[in-house]
């Protein structure tokens, strides 16, 4: 408990210095309930998933309520596999077998034991720890584009665009490659590290200042992966949009 108190605390003050602050945190219901009044409060009618895995957050939007454009990015086989079957029946959703990064061509894909912990960076000891399952087991080369090119591809101009990004560590990259079409972007929900989960990533507190020069605003944090031992903190969503 003395452990989770701490990391709370660390947050609180990293979210204070950045002019924010931590309250306590709905249950899951509240919180998608959150997420979908930010949509809708900003008429978004077109959501990018990427890092979609099997479909679970583009199923979960629907069953809450989203009825907008749906388009999934999940870059390995077997998940994208399941992601298709997710969305076959639904013709405002669309499954792209690709990685998104900083640049087209193709990347090597650490494929994790349990799948969603998948990667193209390293993944360090602090991760695997919190989850015994999420070590690498083998490697898998994918197709990779661009934020900018699947933006300019399929966006049109009255259209209001929320991306969500679960890239395992990979989300600066991600956000790199949009270009000059990030200013195209009115909304986004990024996977946040609090401490380094995988080599080289950017942790919460940076990713925040570097979204708040591009002119986005923290509206929302949603808690997600934790340690299980120590009740820490590892990873959190958070929803940013543009006013």
């Amino acid at each position: 408990m003395q452990l989770r108190t701490t990391s709370v605390l660390l947050l609180r003050r990293t979210l204070h210095r950045l002019g924010f602050d931590l309250v306590r945190s709905l249950d899951e219901h509240d919180l998608l309930s959150r997420r979908l009044q930010l949509l809708r409060s900003r008429d978004v009618n077109v959501l990018f998933d990427v890092g979609a895995h099997a479909g679970q957050y583009g199923q979960t939007m629907r069953a809450a309520g989203y009825g907008g454009r749906l388009v999934s990015f999940e870059p390995l086989p077997e998940p994208f596999a399941m992601l298709e079957s997710a969305s076959s029946t639904d013709g405002d959703w669309e499954a792209v077998n690709v990685a998104l990064g900083e640049c087209v061509g193709e990347v090597v894909m650490h494929v994790a034991g349990n799948s969603q912990s998948s990667s193209v960076l390293q993944m360090l000891p602090a991760h695997q720890d919190a989850d015994v399952r999420s070590g690498y087991v083998g490697e898998c080369r994918v197709p990779m584009t661009t934020l900018e090119k699947v933006v300019s591809d399929r966006i049109e101009a009255d259209d209001r665009l929320f991306v969500k990004v679960d890239a395992q560590g990979y989300e600066e990259q991600v956000l790199a490659g949009a270009g000059d079409q990030l200013a195209r972007i009115t909304g986004l929900q990024l996977e946040l590290s609090l401490v380094h989960l995988y080599e080289g990533q950017a942790l919460l507190h940076q990713m925040v200042s570097k979204l708040m020069d591009e002119g986005f605003t923290l509206m929302s944090i949603e808690p997600g992966f934790w340690d299980r031992r120590s009740g820490q903190l590892l990873q959190a969503d958070g929803i940013f949009f543009r006013f």
